[in-house]
Parts: C-alpha cells; structure tokens; sequence
C-alpha cells in the first residue's frame, strides 16, 4: 500500500488506539503511539502526533494528557460511561429472547464500546447462573421484519410452535401461516410479544416474537387501525398476567396492609387502593381473568381475597378445588418420575 494512502490513515489508527487501550486508569506514552503507527506500516513524528491529537479534540474526541513519570495519553470521555455498558451486558445476558450465541456476539460489540481494560471487567461479569434462553436464532431477523412492516403499514405472515412433550418445536394450525397485521412490540415477563391484529377474529392479540418462524412482510396494508388507537398498551400489559388473554373484569380485591406494595407494583401507582381498616385495603384492578392470574393470586395466598364479582371469585375457587383434586388422587399426584 502507498506510504501515502497509509499517511491518511494515520489519524484513523490513532483514534482507535487510543478508544481500545486507553481510559481514566490506562495511559499510552508517545513511543508506545509511535510503535503502533509504526506495526501498521506507518511512519510518524512525535510533532504530527502532537497536531494529530489537537485535530481528534476538536473533533469532538476527549483527549487528556497527564504528566509524570506515569504519564501519557488517554481518552477521558466516551459515549457511555463503563457502568452503563454494564447495565447494557447484564440486560442482554438476562434476556430470554435472546438466545445464547446472539447474547456473546451482542455482548462481544458492547465491549467495543470500552476500552479493553474494562472489557475486562464486563467479561467477569457475564459469568452469571445459567438462565433459560431462547433457541430461536432467528429473533433479530424477526424483530427487524416486523418494525419495517409497521414503518411500511404491512401485514406479516409467518408459522408460530409451541414445544411438545418430547421438547420439540410443534407447528400450530399445523403448519399453516398465521397472517396478523403488526402494531406494537412490547416487553412482558422478559418476553417479547407482538401485538397485532387479527382481521379473522376481529380483536387484537399478543404472540411471542422468539415462536415465530419464516416470518415475511405481506403485500396488503395494515387493518385494526381504530382499533389500536382506542388501546392503552401499557393498560394492557398491567392487566394480562403472563400475556394470557382472558376476560377483562374490574374485580376488587381485599388485601391485607403489607401486600399493598405488591399490588403498586403489579398494577402501577394509579391503581385504585383505598384503606378499609387499619390490617387491610381494597383495591379496584381490571384483569384479563386467566388461570395466569389465578396463579399470581394464589402465590399471595391468604393476603389477597376477591371481594367481588361473586362469579370470579367462583372461578378462583374453582381454579384451586382442580389443583387440591390432583393432589387427593389415588397416587397423591405424584405420577411418573421425569
């Protein structure tokens, strides 16, 4: 290559040593940039260097140098300070959408955003307990679809599993494609779910994005328009417990004082609560009515009863008598052994 195409990198290399080997704890001394320049093919003064680093801080780059037997180069200001990529790594690492070779090349781009001394420290810190991830490695081709149908006012069409008993991928409708028009992405129980509406049913639904598969934008235009601006997504998230669909009811609910934070943090903090006496409060909560919610109740236990209406009430203790029956058959409920 031409000593002067080289020359005309020279800044580029510079900036990117700098940004890989330097931070607030880790200088470089100008013959260690020299020695760099020089490893890939480029010759330079310490004068140009000097001219060099003043071109990088006015580009906007923060270059300080510090003096001292120590002393050297390094870039002081990054776009995202080491904590933040921390919080970036733990969150993907902890996405279960993700799977798990996304989540290290995900991971591996964000050290890029560090020096690789703090790299360092984000790689110990993706050593965390095993987390259930999801297996379909499709989930970034899936997403991207989806958003450009929704910018494009498009309709998608694809095949949604469920796992079976033997842990294997089952199509639904067998096999045959769902086609839904997209509306919003949302982020429930660290899951993503597409809500979408199904022109053949009338009504909005939710699907998880990571049980897609061969997910394609359709010619048609979008439908459900009305529909979805009539809609408080963040409504709907509060009261679909797992996102399972159910029976929207307004049920009030007798808690005891010290679930009432649970209650705040499951349904926000305008949440309809009053004070009944000085061990219990009422809370008035719209639910999508589902054995999900069942479940968070019954995790509760005797802190949390429902007041009314008479027929969800019914329902729950309808929900419970079926459990407390598996456990009263003739082998205790035990069954086989896994």
């Amino acid at each position: 290559m031409p000593k002067s195409t080289k020359q005309k990198q020279k800044l580029l290399y510079l900036a990117e040593y700098l940004t890989e080997h330097t931070d607030e704890d880790h200088c470089v001394t100008m013959p260690q940039i020299l020695a760099y320049l020089e490893q890939n093919g480029i010759k330079a003064e310490r004068k140009s260097i000097y001219s060099d680093i003043e071109a990088l801080n006015e580009f906007g780059m923060d270059i300080i140098r510090s003096g001292g037997h120590q002393g050297g180069y390094h870039l002081a200001g990054r776009n995202f300070e080491l904590a933040e990529v921390k919080l970036l790594v733990d969150l993907v690492q902890s996405s279960k959408f993700i799977t798990t070779k996304k989540s290290r090349e995900l991971i591996a781009k964000l050290e890029k955003l560090v020096s690789k001394n703090d790299a360092v420290k984000l790689q110990r810190q993706v050593v965390v307990a095993d987390r259930n991830k999801a297996v379909n490695e499709n989930i970034y081709y899936s997403v991207d679809v989806i958003y450009d149908a929704i910018a494009g006012n498009r309709k998608i069409r694809y095949q949604y599993f469920e796992w079976d008993a033997g842990k294997q991928m089952k199509l639904k409708k067998g096999g045959a494609y769902y086609e839904v028009s997209p509306w919003l992405l949302t982020w429930d129980d660290e899951n993503y779910y597409l809500i979408a509406y199904d022109s053949e049913a009338g009504m909005m639904k939710h699907y998880r994005v990571d049980k897609m598969l061969h997910i394609e934008m359709s010619k048609e235009a979008r439908e459900g328009k009305a529909l979805f601006e009539q809609m408080d997504a963040a409504a709907f998230s509060k009261k679909t417990f797992g996102m399972f669909a159910g029976e929207e009811r307004t049920v009030r609910l007798c808690c005891d004082a010290s679930a009432a934070g649970v209650i705040i943090d499951r349904f926000g903090t305008d949440v309809a609560l009053r004070r009944q006496d000085e061990a219990h409060v009422l809370a008035r909560v719209n639910v999508a009515v589902s054995p999900q919610f069942f479940g968070w109740l019954a995790g509760l236990g005797e802190r949390v009863k429902i007041v009314s209406p008479p027929s969800v009430a019914e329902e729950y203790l309808a929900y419970l008598e079926k459990i407390l029956q598996a456990y009263r058959k003739p082998d205790g409920g035990k069954g086989g052994e896994a």
